[in-house]
């Protein structure tokens, strides 16, 4: 965590340290009345209904700095925010960003992990508007709160899939979890023999997928450019099958996903034959994907067999018929929630 010319956060203090750090951000929408400065932030959303997530990523738990660049984990905390964001057909506007941490970490470490929180947030024409920092006797911790906007007809829930609805998938699936795996496999390399350099050559996109997700913002603006407003929605954080799950679960439906629909990227399927593991597992459990799981009526069909990034994989049924997948032979397994370890 040491760069050549290491400044101890101690010598700023807690305020000084974030008034560094969010030096450079810029206010980019016309929600954000007052940002950071205050004892609160001031927004103003109109008559758009406001949407509220966090998520909390704990050192050693959900990442780990053996490889995991503190910009890309700084790019990846506000993504999966923004992804949150995006599964209820919303836009991303404004985050908040706590940190616990220890005195390991120095002034320009932090400066590396705001970065790449920054990055994100120019890309995604996000807020920076408030936040917290505090000493950690356990490593580095990220809490990060977004509010988004969406207008109130248009709010897309996991409660409201119906029977017969298409079930749609953008992207391609398992290549987060395939690129954890390799470099989980590459860092039991490097601790036995520092010599051995990691090779992640033909490896790219799944490294990629794995540190520097990103929110599928432009699927909610391709379906707003069709006028499509899904029957129900969820990101892809804890694999396929959970989700699918869970919209089954809240909708009071069954499901019928088809195991040659999948999408699957090449470099997906190599690296799973490399660790021995099925393909169709790896897609159902795999997490941290952060694609958009959707739902939409089934007059649809001829305008969702040909849009570019979806993919349509299967239907709602009753859920007197339970949620399964449908082999390639024709047969019929129950979905499972496996859920999602993210160093496990």
């Amino acid at each position: 965590m040491s760069t050549p010319n290491r400044t101890e956060i101690a010598t700023l203090g807690e305020f000084g340290l974030i008034k560094h750090l969010v030096k450079d951000f810029e206010l980019k929408n016309s929600s954000t009345i007052k940002g950071v400065g205050d004892d609160a932030a001031i927004l103003d959303y109109g008559s758009k209904q406001v949407l509220v997530t966090t998520d909390l990523l704990l050192e050693g738990v959900h990442f780990d700095l053996t490889y995991v660049p503190l910009r890309h984990l700084g790019y990846k905390s506000a993504i999966v925010n923004f992804s949150d964001i995006c599964a209820m057909n919303g836009y991303p506007k404004q985050i908040t960003v706590s940190l616990g941490v220890s005195k390991r970490f120095s002034v320009e470490d932090m400066e590396e992990l705001y970065a790449g929180i920054k990055i994100a947030c120019d890309k995604y024409g996000v807020d920076l508007v408030g936040g917290d920092t505090s000493a950690s006797m356990t490593g580095l911790a990220i809490s990060i709160t977004c509010m988004g906007e969406v207008d109130k007809d248009k709010v897309a829930k996991r409660s409201t899939a119906k029977d017969t609805d298409l079930i749609c998938v953008s992207g391609d699936l398992g290549a987060a979890y395939m690129g954890l795996l390799l470099l989980e496999r590459e860092k039991k390399v490097f601790t036995g023999d520092e010599k051995v350099q990691p090779d992640f050559s033909g490896k790219e996109y799944i490294i990629e997928r794995q540190l520097k997700p990103e929110a599928r913002k432009d699927i909610v603006e391709a379906l707003a450019r069709i006028n499509v407003v899904p029957t129900s929605m969820i990101d892809i954080s804890d694999g396929l099958s959970s989700e699918l799950l869970h919209i089954c679960d809240q909708s009071g439906v069954g499901c019928r996903v088809y195991e040659d629909r999948i999408p699957i990227d090449f470099q997906t399927a190599t690296m799973a034959e490399e660790f021995n593991m099925n393909l169709t597992t790896v897609a159902l459990n795999g997490g941290e994907d952060y694609e958009l799981l959707f739902t939409v009526p089934l007059s649809m069909n001829d305008m969702f067999q040909n849009l570019p990034g979806i993919k349509i994989i299967g239907h709602i049924t009753d859920a007197s018929l339970g949620s399964c997948i449908i082999t390639r032979d024709g047969q019929e397994i129950s979905l499972k929630a496996q859920g999602w370890n993210s160093l496990g």
